[in-house]
């Protein structure tokens, strides 16, 4: 089966997405472990690794339905941040777009009865409910911390236990 132009396009810009969103959380690691918040840096590894596992498989299906594959220039992220609520409100922002930008994929291959595409994009769609939920629920515990030092110092201890666990095809 050969993918339509107009999909193979959508898949290849969804492609970079995902590796721009991995720059972005590797940059928002690197920003924990110069703070040596080494937990919460593990976290944003993890989840830089997920995001390159998204986009390789996104690049696989591209294979496998004919696609040619586009890399295209990936913006610098910002590296620079005001706070640790603020790297997180920037996490979930992240996350939205990628949830936005999977819903429009969706669409197109509605459009053009791409049956194939959207059965695919059915993982993708459960994964970003989880991906949003999650930066929520640590934007949850930032609120309820506040201050609170030893409440961070756990939290930090916690996403430090954090490993890809680099899911099944």
């Amino acid at each position: 089966m050969k993918v339509s132009p107009q999909i193979e396009q959508l898949l290849n810009a969804q492609i970079n997405t995902e590796l721009y969103s991995a720059n972005v959380y590797l940059t928002m690691a690197a920003w924990f472990y110069n703070r040596d918040l080494d937990g919460f840096g593990n976290f944003f590894l993890v989840q830089m690794q997920e995001e390159q596992f998204h986009a390789m498989k996104y690049f696989r299906y591209l294979h496998d339905v004919e696609g040619t594959f586009r890399l295209e220039t990936i913006p610098t992220p910002e590296q620079q941040h005001a706070s640790i609520v603020e790297v997180f409100q920037k996490a979930l922002k992240n996350e939205e777009e990628v949830t936005r930008s999977t819903h429009h994929l969706i669409d197109m291959s509605l459009q053009v009865k791409d049956f194939a595409t959207y059965q695919f994009l059915e993982w993708f769609v459960r994964e970003q409910v989880e991906e949003e939920a999650t930066m929520r629920n640590i934007l949850a515990k930032l609120e309820l911390i506040g201050d609170d030092k030893s409440g961070l110092f756990l939290l930090d201890r916690e996403l430090g236990q954090r490993s890809f666990e680099g899911e099944a095809d």
